[in-house]
């Protein structure tokens, strides 16, 4: 349950406001792979395209490239290509995709919480 601060601060919000901003952060990472691609740019600095193919070895190149496109195009990720032969292409997080930090904790919080509902039959 909500502690009361934040339920002040979303109750401050027009009830439309919230849920249509709710939807559109949820669409930008909506998908089978992109919280997968997060998580591990959360783990380090940077990753390599490789790094991550063997990160996420069940995704497809294709995939992983459409992805990794559309995360770049919300400026969740950036992209660094390096001019060497063959080429170096990094991938790491923009700030707005630091700032999914206290967000991505508060999903693993809740996903124990409803672990530990639904182990205790509550």
């Amino acid at each position: 349950m909500p502690d009361s601060d934040t339920k002040t601060i979303y109750n401050a919000r027009p009830r439309s406001s919230s849920a249509a901003d709710m939807q559109c952060a949820i669409r930008i990472l909506e998908g089978r792979w992109k919280m997968m691609i997060l998580a591990w740019l959360f783990e380090g600095p940077v990753m390599r395209f490789s790094d991550l193919q063997r990160a996420i070895p069940d995704i497809s190149q294709k995939m992983l490239i459409q992805q990794l496109r559309a995360l770049e195009q919300e400026k969740v990720i950036f992209r660094t290509v390096h001019a060497q032969v063959p080429p170096k292409v990094e991938y790491d997080l923009t700030e707005i995709g630091k700032a999914l930090g206290p967000v991505f904790m508060a999903l693993l919080d809740w996903a124990d919480l409803r672990r530990a509902t639904k182990a205790s039959g509550a």
